[in-house]
């Protein structure tokens, strides 16, 4: 976690239409560049962070699962009757998650095998043509490689240093409604602390920690939008220099167990 020197300024957020529907295969990046190619200011510039929607991701490293090839356990059809979900998906939960945490009607809250703890293990069906649900899509394997594969492509063709995070829709403890949230981070400190920083009156601040690519993400979302807009990337500008890192993956943002107050 990089320590705060200052706060950012204005930041502007530029939703990127015209990204056609993805396949397994294709290269975000090739879609990200002839999709820009049309806009008015298409160039990347230094400092820039590309935020992309979780989904297209998973698309093109085609992580999908035809429910019809799943027989569901033993396990996932007891679960799936306290729930109320169909067994077959509940089995794909139980297989992308380490734990079950809660069961309700109509959500299984989970810890993922990524460390993130979310409804359904974070499985999609929406927006997926076609498959009259009989198709689900999965998070991207390894999310912060997946960003950081796509940031180092555009760096060699723009020639600016960049950052990439991948933004998925996750509920919250407590709260209503989905909010953005960084499931994958290449070339930003996604956690920013404060810890030992004076506030205004001189009191040195103790637990503050900046959730960077968490807000990134969840303007993004407001931008790009959650439903058919089309507009699964957003630039980012304006960030501080300071917040840019190599080495912290999305994990950063993770509660170690030993610090969870909710089991």
């Amino acid at each position: 976690m990089s320590d705060a020197a200052s706060l950012p300024g204005a930041l502007s957020f530029v939703p990127i239409s015209g990204i056609p529907e993805v396949r397994p295969g294709d290269d975000l990046a090739q879609l990200f560049e002839r999709a820009v190619a049309a806009m008015p200011n298409p160039s990347l510039q230094d400092g820039d962070v590309l935020v992309v929607a979780q989904k297209i991701v998973s698309k093109a490293e085609n992580r999908y699962v035809e429910l019809t090839e799943i027989e569901p356990g033993s396990e996932a059809r007891a679960l799936a009757a306290g729930c109320g979900k169909d067994p077959r998906l509940v089995e794909l939960v139980l297989r992308e998650s380490s734990e079950v945490l809660r069961v309700a009607p109509g959500v299984l809250i989970v810890r993922h095998r990524l460390g993130f703890v979310v409804a359904n293990a974070a499985i999609d069906q929406s927006n997926l043509p076609g498959h009259a649900g009989e198709r689900a899509l999965l998070l991207p394997m390894n999310p912060d490689a997946s960003a950081q594969g796509l940031r180092l492509k555009l760096q060699q063709r723009y020639g600016v240093r960049l950052a990439v995070l991948v933004s998925d829709s996750f509920g919250r403890a407590w709260r209503l409604g989905v909010c953005g949230t960084c499931v994958g981070c290449a070339g930003l400190d996604p956690l920013v602390d404060f810890r030992g920083q004076p506030d205004r009156s001189g009191r040195s601040l103790q637990v503050t920690q900046l959730a960077v690519a968490d807000q990134l993400c969840a303007t993004a979302t407001l931008v790009g939008g959650e439903a058919a807009e089309g507009r699964p990337m957003v630039i980012v500008r304006g960030v501080p220099g300071e917040y840019f890192a190599d080495d912290r993956g999305a994990a950063t943002l993770v509660r170690p167990l030993e610090q969870d107050l909710f089991r």
